[in-house]
């Protein structure tokens, strides 16, 4: 795939743990284990063919409506996932890092996370962001939030808020905006992810369930995202010539 037709910041919502492992009749949990293998195999694929940023969506704000066994292995397998994968990020000059509500999760996976995000601090590759206790509208409301809190303290003026303003409060400013959206398990919905970020992103839907998404299924994704015509509101100059 040449350059330009590849996209720098990659987004996934990775559905479909749960009935993956429903069908095998195997345990959700089982499920989530295999997600893990998926995980690791697209961010090492990612990294080698030069995607400059991989944002997973990991555990969303209404995933703690969940019974509190399955959150409790979640936050479980989330530290094993964070200590066993070290070697690979370091390995693969992957730099790491995560957004959400992070002060609300377990000590021990605020920790591991912090300890993961330092040590591969310095590196130059990829960077894999984990979107952990995260919805787009609670980010949006946070940002606001600040920037209302800004604005009482005088630091900004209502009038400079505007569209490039804004993401400067978002919980991570450094975001480039994602260019490829891929949702497995068939779902066609947006599911409160990246909602600020995502205005122009293409999106890939499959029914290939997260556990089952690998190497293939990423270049068929990244193939069809190549074919797309990227227009953002402007005319196609290819198609659309008056």
């Amino acid at each position: 795939m040449q350059p330009e037709k590849r996209p720098r910041h990659i987004a996934v919502i990775m559905d479909g743990n749960g009935r993956w492992a429903r069908r095998k009749g195997l345990p959700r949990n089982q499920g989530h284990k295999a997600g893990a293998e998926s995980v690791r195999e697209i961010t090492r694929e990612c990294a080698r063919i030069g995607i400059e940023r991989l944002t997973l969506f990991a555990f969303s704000t209404e995933n703690r409506r969940r019974p509190k066994i399955e959150i409790n292995f979640l936050m479980r397998l989330l530290k094993r996932f964070l200590v066993k994968e070290r070697a690979e990020i370091m390995d693969n000059n992957i730099r790491f890092t995560a957004i959400g509500r992070l002060g609300e999760l377990p000590a021990g996976v605020r920790k591991e996370l912090q300890h993961t995000a330092q040590m591969s601090s310095a590196n130059t590759g990829m960077v894999l962001c984990l979107a952990l206790n995260y919805g787009g509208r609670q980010e949006i409301a946070d940002a606001a939030r600040r920037i209302a809190q800004d604005v009482a303290e005088g630091k900004i003026a209502p009038d400079d808020v505007d569209e490039d303003l804004f993401p400067s409060y978002l919980y991570d400013p450094q975001m480039p905006d994602p260019d490829l959206l891929i949702r497995t398990s068939g779902e066609m919905r947006i599911s409160n992810f990246l909602l600020w970020q995502i205005s122009y992103a293409e999106i890939f839907s499959t029914g290939i369930s997260w556990p089952e998404f690998r190497k293939k299924e990423l270049m068929e994704a990244l193939a069809e995202y190549s074919r797309r015509d990227r227009r953002f509101g402007a005319l196609s100059k290819e198609k659309d010539r008056l």
